[in-house]
């Protein structure tokens, strides 16, 4: 009773009454409550998310330092001194200078014209050709400032940070409606070249320099104003509580909005994610009846339904993406399941007992490709060959799908991807685990990680090998064989230890073989942990387990998984992590089912 009253008066997070009251455990059905009361008090029926907004502003990246003397520039093999705009943008070239980027056509060519604009009129007179640059003083400056970072002694990196925290403490958190609410992104990203994915049109195009006239601060209007920085302004403060951002600016390259939000693990994000997947455990109750109906409508009379129909099965068996229309040239050739082309896709009709067999190849987000040759039922093969009827390969497939169509389906897709993969792994991690009571922590871990990277593998989520993972997986090797060689010298001395603990048959011969029974027990545990994690970094090599880990898998899932199997949460959320899903873990006992 003191618990609910004070969370209903003082608005108080739950998870801080629970430690107040110094309740570590309680049914997760009265945490739900508590968190319902908060939220439903806080929540407004205008549509406004906050009534008070007070926060410092951003922090800005630090000016420009010009370069020391001794770091010279040379064009066509002549010593040249830069105007400082120019030369700042010939720093953030000569950075990359051993980056596969700089040797691409498009990103130099992008590179060039940018920093071309930043030329007083004699350098854009001299400096005609990128080939004739001498970039290499400052990449081998900027190398040794980076080693000297690495060397800094205890106490200048303890000044670091201790500047960081300053900066933290001062601007990184905001007072929303009487709670201080950790803030996310604070600082503003400096000015450099914009890399992109895969072939991005754009890469190598100069992301400009944000000033405080680019900003838009939000923030209440009985609240404290954040300053702008001595003689600038900023471009306008507003007083808009229907959203939750606390700034906002527009970037230079696709002219997008950037915003700076609150940390994940502020109530607000909280109150999102459970809302997020609470809808999707709706939308799993009515899965089937959505099934029935796109295999109803594959017979439509009206072709922009069977278009609508096929795209949602591809959806739902394959976990695409929905796409949408985008402007030619603004961003790289990829496409979801709605913008597929004609020649994104291949059809090979039935020929004795082989099924009908869609074969897709195309980029998808990030310019991953998505290859994959699957049977489709003969209804769908057939209304693909109708879509592809009289086309060119590059007409759209679904070309009666109009963008308010697809962006419906995008939404629904959230949710439906949600659902699905959510079940799906939690399926996954049983049949995976089996009886895994007697199973060490590591094989537990492994097994969890198998499942994930079984929705990550449906949904593409894929990556480019880390640079170092050769190395790193040498360094491992390593390790294994020396602990494989410490077991042998390990189960030698144990042997040894029988033989004269059965010849004795005294007490101490008898504790010596105790001990060194212990020994092979340990070091053979060592060894499995260390052959576990080899296996775990193989497989995850080209995985991203992030993704479907941290915006996909409902988190009460894996904490139930945790406390159902006595896994450590820590094992599986970060200390950031397990902060954006401080909910979760009061909310999910070991028998939550999503």
């Amino acid at each position: 009773v003191m618990m609910l009253m004070s969370c209903t008066s003082t608005m108080i997070s739950p998870v801080t009454l629970r430690r107040r009251y110094h309740v570590f455990s309680f049914p997760s059905l009265v945490y739900i409550l508590l968190l319902l009361i908060r939220w439903e008090e806080e929540r407004s029926t205008d549509g406004s998310k906050w009534r008070f907004l007070e926060h410092k502003g951003p922090v800005f990246a630090p000016p420009y330092e010009p370069l020391p003397d001794k770091v010279k520039f040379y064009y066509d093999g002549k010593l040249m001194k830069l105007s400082a705009p120019a030369e700042e943008v010939a720093t953030f070239f000569g950075k990359m200078l051993d980056h596969e980027y700089t040797t691409k056509d498009i990103f130099r060519k992008n590179f060039f014209k940018d920093w071309r604009k930043e030329m007083t009129s004699e350098e854009k007179s001299k400096i005609t050709d990128l080939n004739k640059c001498n970039f290499s003083d400052m990449n081998e400056y900027f190398k040794t400032q980076s080693e000297a970072r690495k060397q800094m002694s205890k106490q200048e990196k303890q000044k670091i940070k201790e500047e960081n925290e300053r900066l933290l403490q001062e601007y990184g958190f905001c007072i929303m409606d009487n709670h201080k609410e950790r803030i996310g992104n604070f600082r503003i990203e400096p000015p450099g070249l914009f890399r992109g994915r895969g072939d991005h049109p754009k890469m190598g195009m100069l992301k400009r320099r944000i000033r405080p006239e680019d900003i838009i601060i939000n923030c209440s209007k009985d609240s404290k104003h954040p300053k702008p920085p001595q003689g600038t302004k900023w471009k306008e403060v507003r007083h808009d509580n229907k959203v939750t951002w606390l700034a906002s600016w527009t970037e230079n390259i696709q002219g997008s909005i950037k915003y700076i939000m609150l940390n994940p693990s502020s109530r607000i994000k909280g109150e999102k994610d459970w809302q997020k997947y609470e809808t999707a455990r709706r939308l799993k109750k009515c899965v089937d009846r959505i099934r029935n109906q796109y295999r109803e409508d594959w017979k439509s009379k009206e072709m922009r339904i069977r278009q609508r129909a096929v795209a949602l099965y591809f959806i739902d068996k394959l976990a695409l993406r929905a796409g949408n229309e985008k402007e030619e040239g603004e961003t790289a050739d990829t496409v979801g399941c709605c913008s597929l082309r004609v020649e994104h896709i291949k059809l090979y009709p039935k020929m004795d007992d082989q099924e009908y067999v869609v074969e897709f190849d195309f980029l998808g987000k990030d310019s991953i490709r998505y290859y994959n040759k699957i049977p489709v039922e003969k209804r769908v093969f057939k209304n693909l060959q109708l879509f592809l009827e009289n086309k060119q390969p590059e007409d759209d497939l679904f070309d009666r799908l109009n963008v308010r169509m697809t962006s419906m389906m995008d939404k629904l897709v959230t949710y439906f991807h949600i659902s699905v993969t959510k079940n799906y792994l939690s399926h996954l991690v049983v049949s995976f685990l089996g009886d895994a009571a007697d199973d060490s922590i590591p094989a537990k871990i492994l097994s969890y990680n198998r499942a994930n990277r079984a929705v990550a593998i449906l949904c593409n989520h894929q990556r480019a090998p880390p640079k170092t993972f050769e190395k790193s997986m040498q360094n491992l090797q390593t390790k294994i064989d020396e602990k494989q060689n410490q077991l042998s010298t390990a189960k030698k001395q144990l042997k040894a230890a029988k033989a004269d603990h059965k010849a004795s048959h005294d007490e101490k011969s008898k504790k010596t073989l105790e001990v060194k029974r212990k020994a092979v027990q340990r070091i053979e545990e060592q060894l499995m942990k260390l052959q576990v994690q080899a296996t775990d970094r193989e497989e995850n090599k080209q995985i991203a387990l992030g993704t479907s880990k941290l915006n996909y898998l409902d988190p009460r899932i894996s904490v139930a998984w945790c406390k159902k199997w006595s896994v450590p949460i820590e094992k599986i959320y970060n200390k950031t992590q397990r902060e954006k899903f401080a909910w979760a873990i009061d909310m999910a006992e070991k028998d939550y089912e999503f």
